[in-house]
């Protein structure tokens, strides 16, 4: 069976919808459908540890970013709304308001080429992985893309923001701050 990726883009939402399905012809007699795809991480529960494939730099595990809150931003190279918001993720992560946090970018690409190509063209400083067989796009629940993941110290999924943002303004900077605090005060 071959699995293709469709895109579909909605420039009112500023979302790039990743549709999987296979390809394959499917028997009349077949069995129902397959097995759905994992559900997302809840929020307040820990992301499993993961090896993270490095674009930009080395390969390393998920969880040797705990310990300080990471923001995980799922990205394509083929994806405009991802594009747009790249250099925002990038001045956030350079910032004041930013230097309490730990950025990373994980490609959704299919192939790594198109991943790296778009990382040197957008000049990118922070670290980036790729996805391999799905797995960070089904833990952090990629239907859609980008899509932006706060965890906390602890490795705890806190919120998700789907859809393009401007990272580094003060209305996402106060997002940011607000749902961290929102969820350490759940934690007491």
């Amino acid at each position: 069976m071959r699995w293709t990726t469709s895109l579909l883009r909605s420039s009112a939402t500023g979302l790039c919808v990743l549709m999987l399905g296979a390809s394959a012809a499917v028997p009349a007699n077949a069995p129902a459908a397959s097995p759905a795809a994992p559900a997302p991480v809840a929020i307040g529960h820990p992301l499993p540890d993961v090896k993270l494939d490095g674009l930009n730099g080395p390969a390393r595990l998920l969880s040797s970013y705990r310990g300080r809150p990471l923001i995980i931003n799922m990205w394509a190279s083929w994806c405009g709304p991802c594009r747009a918001e790249a250099a925002s993720l990038e001045r956030l992560a350079w910032s004041e308001a930013g230097s309490r946090y730990t950025i990373i970018g994980v490609s959704a690409d299919d192939y790594r080429d198109a991943a790296l190509k778009w990382l040197k063209h957008s000049n990118a400083t922070v670290s980036h992985y790729i996805d391999h067989n799905l797995v960070m796009e089904h833990m952090l629940g990629a239907s859609t893309i980008p899509l932006t993941v706060l965890v906390d110290a602890q490795g705890r999924v806190v919120a998700r923001y789907r859809g393009v943002r401007e990272w580094d303004s003060p209305q996402s900077i106060r997002w940011i701050e607000d749902s961290y605090a929102a969820a350490s005060r759940t934690k007491r």
